[in-house]
């Protein structure tokens, strides 16, 4: 039975780092681009979250497994995929795993995703931060990508088939850092090149030969990995043409680590058409090279907000705030008391609305009421709901990381009125009138433990339709 990929979603954050701005006040590092960066409100689960709500944004199948890569995750000794899930409104008999600490934790994810019954979705997320002037700091970059395997049927026609999959490990230590630790490390960059292009070109021919395909088949050669000259050796050494190889986005993305394979997959699918070779080589600790034919079915396919609308629609960001958002510049904290410790039981017993974003209907009467009353009949979605903004407030007194808060009254369509926050906005942007959607962020942390819920965000561009034509 043809299984691969039936659908996809990318989130990438709205703020962009210049990378020239670093070496005025680094003194070294930064270079030519841009990078995209979390927001002091994301975190690799908030981004992971939206990934998964483009992904499954108008379609009826819901997954039957659920797996999160990163290598930042927010919690440890917990799974963060939990509240993928709750936001994602996922049945509770939907089993729902982390895949954390590596870079190639992503690859697992999805061939878990791929070798699972029934239809599975895999979230890669990742924010990639390294020492001020360091090269990871400019070459980094912050993004989740989300991926949805199916067989053909329910879930939708299958994309991209995934015909062959092979993988090449070797124990060697070229990049690494320990628990804790504000940044990776790396061993001299020769030997990194030599092992990875080894073990790449090796992959990559396995892969092939699977497939029953030689190298000038391949139509989207994709190859991700954090050592760029291995990058490069591996590309040069593929036989594939130039002209076929994939742009990495590292001018205007970055690299999001476990997040690049997802995240350039989807770009290279939104460019593709029936009948082509898409090959995805990934090199983390080894090599993962995956071979995908695409069908028919992809001339219909209209992504919700693809890469090329994402990269242009992000907005810029001082290296000052970069760093205080990253915690590596120290400011004046605001003069309020620091937010408490949610009440766990209390989440617990409105995880509908307070991650699943579930507005509640009074059946009798058709009211939409945000935050759903006791006596509601019937609960409704609202997270994809669009609003407008009715009024609005600029508060700098109120604890806030990047100051100054701006609280909104949004009149939702289709009913229902609620006072939000706004995210990824300037003060001087906002105007009653203005149309809003509803973004999952991470509103404080107190005692270790995240209080996540739901913001707005101002609609800077028309998203095309989700799913088919």
């Amino acid at each position: 039975m043809m299984r691969g990929i039936v659908g996809g979603g990318v989130h990438l954050p709205y703020p962009r780092l210049d990378k020239s701005a670093i070496r005025a006040v680094a003194g070294s590092g930064g270079g030519s681009g841009t990078r995209t960066v979390a927001s002091y409100d994301e975190d690799t689960t908030t981004m992971g979250a939206e990934a998964g709500r483009a992904a499954l944004r108008g379609r009826a199948v819901r997954p039957q497994s659920l797996w999160f890569a990163t290598t930042e995750p927010a919690y440890a000794d917990r799974t963060n995929a939990t509240v993928l899930h709750a936001v994602l409104r996922l049945d509770r008999t939907v089993p729902a795993y982390d895949m954390v600490g590596s870079v190639r934790s992503a690859m697992a994810a999805l061939r878990a995703g791929w070798q699972a019954s029934g239809s599975a979705l895999v979230i890669a997320s990742d924010a990639r931060t390294g020492l001020p002037g360091g090269p990871d700091e400019a070459a980094g970059g912050d993004a989740a990508a989300a991926l949805l395997i199916d067989a053909a049927g329910a879930g939708g026609p299958v994309l991209a088939e995934i015909v062959a999959w092979q993988s090449v490990t070797d124990e060697f230590v070229d990049r690494w850092r320990t628990p804790g630790a504000p940044a990776s490390r790396l061993w001299e960059e020769r030997f990194g090149e030599a092992r990875y292009t080894e073990l790449g070109t090796e992959a990559l021919k396995l892969a092939l030969d699977a497939a029953g395909i030689a190298a000038d088949a391949v139509d989207h050669l994709i190859v991700a990995g954090l050592h760029d000259r291995a990058v490069g050796a591996v590309q040069r050494a593929s036989g594939v043409t130039a002209g076929r190889i994939t742009d990495r986005l590292g001018a205007t993305v970055g690299n999001p680590g476990a997040a690049q394979p997802g995240l350039l997959l989807a770009a290279a699918l939104e460019s593709a058409t029936p009948g082509q070779y898409v090959v995805l080589l990934s090199l983390a600790d080894g090599a993962d090279a995956v071979v995908l034919r695409t069908t028919e079915a992809l001339a219909a396919y209209r992504p919700y907000r693809p890469v090329a609308v994402q990269v242009a629609s992000g907005g810029p960001l001082s290296y000052g705030r970069y760093l205080h958002w990253r915690g590596m510049l120290p400011v004046e904290p605001p003069r309020r008391p620091e937010p408490a410790r949610v009440s766990s039981p209390a989440a617990h017993r409105n995880a509908g609305w307070k991650y699943g974003f579930a507005a509640g209907l009074d059946v009798a009467g058709g009211a939409v009421h945000l935050p759903p009353a006791p006596q509601d009949g019937a609960r409704l979605p609202a997270a994809d709901a669009l609003g407008t903004i009715v009024a609005f407030t600029v508060d700098r007194l109120s604890y806030s990381l990047s100051p100054p808060v701006v609280f909104a009254v949004v009149d939702f369509d289709g009913g229902g009125r609620l006072p939000v926050e706004l995210t990824d906005v300037d003060a001087g942007e906002v105007a009653i009138g203005g149309r809003v959607e509803m973004a999952f962020r991470r509103l404080a942390t107190g005692d270790g433990i995240h209080n996540y819920f739901w913001k707005a965000r101002l609609v800077r561009e028309v998203p095309p339709p989700s799913g088919e034509k």
